[in-house]
């Protein structure tokens, strides 16, 4: 048996680097990821959201209201984008997720403040996410010792001083018991479909081209778009086993409730199916083996669970990572899949969301069938 020899050693560890730097894949996640990670996690992931968009019905103009609106607008938590004019404009902007509260003051707000006489302003909060809105709620709490002191001089500020001059009336939409599975279970049938139809996407055609499969495609008059929609139409059938088996478990197991937009649901999955499974092929365009695919598929999923708002309330992230966000299929299909499930909405309302979607779809297969066809030749 031969001895150890230290100079072997030192050759067969000098090609392992060689081969690791020639791998630019491979050397780039290894420095990617880490870094991907700290700058999500250290700038952009915010369970505390503030400055949360607001908009207001105000029927009372005293000075009161507008003292009330003041202190909103001081406040960490609200940001006053919208001023409605009916109560049906209101509706329509937190059932379409403009907006995280709505807030009406009422006409004889400033009166029953001068008699005592139980005023109230109401608070409409979209609780579907609960980590979204919870410290926005609490921080409600102080509103009514705070909001008026100003304002409330002289003999106002002499009757009944121990009780507050008003009272704010939270509602909570759509989830009104803040049950978090709510949120998330819903939110699962877009990460599933993600983390499975691209991954196994990109590995079966990958794995075709090691085999040497693919040449015999290559070498048979099939176009690129009817190779491609031979390949992803079996996937098409798993992704929507799939989704049917997540949206059916969450109403038994989790008694998550279907407010209806069937329309919005199946729309919006056909869509995101078809482009993640176009993704996957673009992939497999791209990667020269299998384990580059599932290098690239994981380097797609981080993003997408960090900055969809699947784990984090999205309103908390900064202006640059909800702008990446937007980008991100997942983020839309997380807002169809949750407003038809919890609010009910319907094609029109989920419209920005299904019109993003379907522009992915478009560009990614797009670019998968050009990247395909510059392969053939």
């Amino acid at each position: 048996m031969m001895g150890l020899s230290l100079s072997r050693m030192v050759a067969v560890l000098a090609k392992e680097f060689t081969q690791l730097v020639r791998d630019r894949l491979t050397y780039a996640m290894i420095i990617g990821i880490p870094v991907v990670q700290l700058l999500l996690f250290g700038y952009a992931i915010n369970t505390d959201p503030k400055h949360l968009p607001t908009a207001v019905l105000v029927q009372d103009q005293g000075q009161f209201s507008r003292s009330i609106l003041g202190s909103l607008q001081r406040s960490d938590y609200f940001s006053i984008d919208h001023v409605a004019r009916t109560p049906e404009e209101m509706n329509k902007l937190i059932e379409r997720g403009e907006v995280q509260f709505a807030i009406t003051i009422p006409g004889d707000f400033t009166r029953r403040v001068v008699r005592r006489d139980k005023a109230q302003i109401l608070v409409e909060a979209d609780a579907s996410d609960p980590a979204a809105t919870g410290a926005a709620v609490a921080a409600l709490a102080s509103l009514p010792a705070e909001g008026l002191k100003h304002v409330l001089k002289g003999s106002l500020a002499t009757i009944n001083p121990a009780a507050d001059p008003f009272e704010v009336v939270v509602q909570r939409r759509y989830n009104p018991e803040s049950i978090t599975s709510y949120n998330i279970v819903p939110g699962l049938v877009a990460m599933v479909l993600t983390m499975t139809l691209v991954m196994m996407t990109s590995l079966a055609m990958t794995r075709e081209t090691e085999r040497g499969t693919m040449e015999t495609l290559l070498s048979t008059p099939l176009r690129p778009l009817e190779v491609m929609v031979g390949k992803l139409t079996p996937f098409v059938v798993v992704g929507i086993i799939q989704a049917t088996l997540v949206i059916t478990l969450a109403r038994l197991l989790f008694g998550v409730p279907m407010a209806g937009g069937w329309a919005a649901l199946i729309l919006g999955l056909f869509l995101f199916i078809v482009g993640s499974l176009s993704l996957g092929f673009l992939v497999s365009t791209l990667a020269r083996n299998q384990l580059q695919a599932m290098q690239m598929s994981f380097f797609y999923f981080l993003p997408s669970i960090l900055l969809s708002g699947f784990l984090f309330p999205f309103r908390g992230m900064p202006e640059w990572a909800q702008w990446l966000g937007s980008i991100l299929p997942v983020t839309h299909m997380l807002r169809v899949v949750r407003g038809a499930m919890l609010k009910g909405v319907g094609i029109a309302e989920a419209a920005p969301s299904l019109g993003a979607l379907a522009l992915f779809v478009v560009i990614v297969a797009g670019i998968a069938v050009k990247k395909y066809r510059t392969t053939l030749d």
